[in-house]
């Protein structure tokens, strides 16, 4: 795909790498030949904890500290879900929906909730503050976080999607109570992989919303059954194999490129792309330095469509006039200039 299309949008779903593709076959062709019995759920665990392990390295916590979900929103949601009446949130106007849909339910619980621009985040928080819930990277701009959000005495919760794979994380340097990231975009997974980190100070506000077969310590206790004393008590049941074999691939593919080269030339070339825009006269977001670029448009839907026809893939945001590309190391200086010629 990368050979035909200037892909710039994997701020949605990254591009999938064909030995990924080919081991989800193969893991396919095993069940076909081997069937569904005890061999396979043996090997669907082991692939679901080296899953963990990979993950856990990447945003530099413990293994029994990191649960395995299949979307940010799945991780955000179960987070929130431990807000209500007497909790006072602060979040931002810049997040996601799958962020806000969360927070509406919180407030119809009882919980305040408190929208602030997201540069000044940390200003808006009270000693009455409950939560700061926000994105590490917003999908918007392209911005961070306010570093001041690490000073705070109150739990600080990030939404990680554009964040994990694109830039480095680290989730004990951020000081963070919990953070939620995904699979499918930055580290080039399956749809359905996600990831959910939860200090060991903030396990008791979050529920677990759908106990099973995977997250209880001693399935076969009957009522008396107990969550498993760790993340594995959020770990979503209905992950499959293919899908950690898809994620494991994708991260290998990654690995061997070398994650210091991957976080330092997405950013580089989203940075370059934001100073041409720039110099053709485009009113660029304000942006930190992260792999999403954003700029001013009257019809981005129009231009949106214009681009996909010239085999370049963006995105609009939506109920604001923006386009946005997501520059990552898969991408070199020849679609930062498709891109500007249909922009």
């Amino acid at each position: 795909m990368l050979e035909r299309i200037a892909f710039l949008n994997a701020g949605t779903d990254g591009p999938a790498p064909r030995r990924a593709v080919e081991a989800v076959a193969d893991e396919v062709e095993r069940q076909v030949a081997e069937g569904r019995y005890d061999a396979y759920f043996a090997r669907r665990v082991e692939l679901r904890e080296h899953q963990r392990d990979a993950y856990a390295a990447l945003l530099g916590c413990p293994r029994d500290e990191l649960s395995l979900t299949t979307t940010t929103t799945e991780g955000m949601a179960t987070l929130i879900a431990g807000f209500g009446s007497g909790d006072r949130i602060v979040t931002s106007d810049e997040e996601h929906p799958g962020v806000f849909g969360p927070l509406a339910r919180a407030r119809e619980r009882g919980a305040e909730v408190t929208v602030a621009p997201f540069a000044r985040l940390h200003e808006a928080v009270t000693p009455e503050t409950t939560a700061v819930v926000c994105c590490h990277v917003s999908w918007v701009s392209g911005a961070v976080a306010p570093v001041e959000l690490r000073e705070l005495e109150v739990p600080v919760i990030y939404d990680g999607a554009q964040a994990v794979g694109a830039i480095a994380v680290d989730v004990k340097g951020l000081r963070c109570a919990a953070y939620a990231g995904s699979g499918q975009k930055w580290l080039c997974g399956p749809d359905g992989s996600g990831i959910l980190y939860v200090d060991p100070s903030h396990r008791e506000r979050v529920p677990s919303l759908v106990p099973s077969y995977w997250n209880l310590a001693d399935p076969d206790a009957g009522l008396d059954a107990q969550l498993h004393p760790n993340a594995r008590a959020w770990d979503n049941a209905g992950l499959s194999g293919e899908t950690s074999r898809y994620a494991l691939e994708s991260l290998a593919v990654l690995d061997e490129t070398g994650w210091d080269r991957v976080h330092a030339d997405g950013p580089a070339l989203a940075a370059r792309l934001a100073e041409l825009l720039r110099e053709a006269g485009y009113g660029v977001a304000e942006r930190g330095r992260t792999t999403l670029v954003s700029w001013e448009d009257d019809d981005p839907a129009a231009v949106k469509a214009r681009a996909a026809e010239a085999g370049v893939v963006i995105r609009s945001i939506p109920n604001r006039p923006l386009l946005r590309a997501s520059v990552g190391a898969w991408n070199d200086e020849s679609d930062l200039e498709r891109l500007l010629a249909v922009a």
